[in-house]
């Protein structure tokens, strides 16, 4: 690939990536109350006022992150501490230290659930945070909400906030989703709480090793979403049959980032296989575009939105194509990016508005009136994936030769 190509790239996504950015501090901001709103229209209005605490993390994590990989800019910095401010005060249950799913825009409870996803990235959030601006409590926090989300990880009977034990359960299942999340979120505190990265380091391996040993199944060319509690394929389930190529080519480059921190090249491979599995049976060949579930066995899948086209499987798969490529140097790496990124600048981007769609119909479509935001989308995958490929391509262009 040559210089004036990968430059031209580079140039695009940062380009995009300044849009992104702008869309979401010229709408999302709540001035009043701390956070952001996420239900935003096509044009950026707001549409609802409840804020998914998730959301905000996520964007504590993207607004710190921009300064990390940038430079410091003051909005960004504002907005990062808007949310860090809204989280602390509003969004933990004082009861257990759990918290919420959802909150009213003023910061009433108004739904809770059992997975562990709004601390994963409360976490990620205050870390980045703390690395961001040297703000040591900001870095305690993060520490002590690791170690709690650890814990349920560890032992999720016992840390069940609605007290579900085993003699209840007919049907025991674990998911792929809890062990990926927290090895994106042991890299992220290794890196910016470098005094204690062993520990972060070793509880990453535990991660890795546990997404290998229950749910990569060679023998299905699939990473599985569900699986039984020892890793059992459940083939006469509807679920343990699911993919969700998506979140199986994310955990492709969280694993690849594993492989490269520890000189693992098995691991490597595996991350390839996952690429290559999950894009070849995700891929819709007749419109383009990631398949939002398919199931393994060639059954109809069980989720009637499984032929939609969401905007978070596509970014996922430019970073993991993109990483792929300039890890290995194969060019059916770099074929996919370029297909990858024809399809997604072609059908999600949004050249009037800025951002991108969030949901498109089965042939590219927009559904939903093109809405940018809502509770499952904000300011993440979107900004970083652009960052991401953009700072790849700035290493491949700078190691050119």
């Amino acid at each position: 690939m040559n210089r004036e190509v990968l430059l031209s790239y580079r140039d695009k996504y940062k380009a995009e990536l300044d849009k992104c950015v702008e869309f979401w501090l010229k709408n999302s901001v709540d001035a009043k109350n701390g956070g952001i709103y996420n239900s935003l229209d096509r044009t950026g209005r707001i549409f609802a006022k409840d804020k998914a605490v998730w959301l905000q993390g996520r964007c504590l994590w993207t607004f710190s992150y921009l300064c990390n990989q940038y430079g410091y800019q003051q909005k960004w910095h504002e907005l990062a501490k808007s949310c860090l401010g809204f989280l602390n005060k509003y969004c933990i249950d004082p009861v257990d230290g759990r918290m919420y799913f959802m909150v009213s825009e003023d910061g009433l409870p108004i739904r809770k659930r059992r997975y562990f996803f709004s601390e994963a990235f409360y976490i990620i959030g205050c870390a980045e945070y703390a690395y961001a601006f040297s703000d040591e409590k900001a870095l305690n926090t993060a520490k002590k909400y690791f170690h709690f989300v650890k814990n349920i990880y560890l032992d999720p009977i016992k840390n069940d906030p609605y007290k579900i034990t085993p003699k209840y359960i007919n049907r025991q299942m674990i998911g792929f989703a809890q062990a990926m999340i927290l090895l994106n979120v042991s890299h992220i505190m290794a890196k910016c709480d470098s005094e204690n990265a062993h520990d972060y380091i070793a509880f990453a391996k535990a991660c890795s090793n546990d997404i290998i040993r229950f749910f990569y199944k060679e023998d299905l060319n699939a990473l599985l979403e569900t699986v039984g509690q020892d890793g059992e394929f459940l083939k006469d389930i509807t679920g343990g049959r699911t993919l969700n190529p998506g979140h199986a080519i994310e955990g492709a480059w969280f694993l690849l980032t594993q492989a490269q921190n520890t000189n693992d090249a098995a691991l490597v491979e595996k991350a390839k296989n996952i690429f290559d599995w999950s894009i070849d049976i995700g891929w819709d060949e007749k419109f383009g575009g990631i398949f939002s579930f398919v199931d393994v066995l060639g059954y109809p899948p069980e989720a009637l939105e499984h032929d939609m086209k969401l905007w978070w499987p596509v970014c996922e798969a430019l970073i993991s194509s993109i990483l792929l490529y300039e890890h290995t140097g194969d060019g059916k790496y770099f074929n996919w990016f370029e297909k990858l990124d024809n399809y997604a600048f072609n059908h999600f981007s949004d050249r009037q508005y800025g951002e991108w769609y969030g949901y498109l119909h089965y042939d590219g479509t927009p559904a939903l009136d093109g809405l940018k935001g809502n509770l499952f989308k904000g300011p993440f995958h979107l900004p970083r994936m652009l960052c991401s490929v953009e700072r790849c391509l700035t290493r491949l262009c700078d190691n050119y030769s």
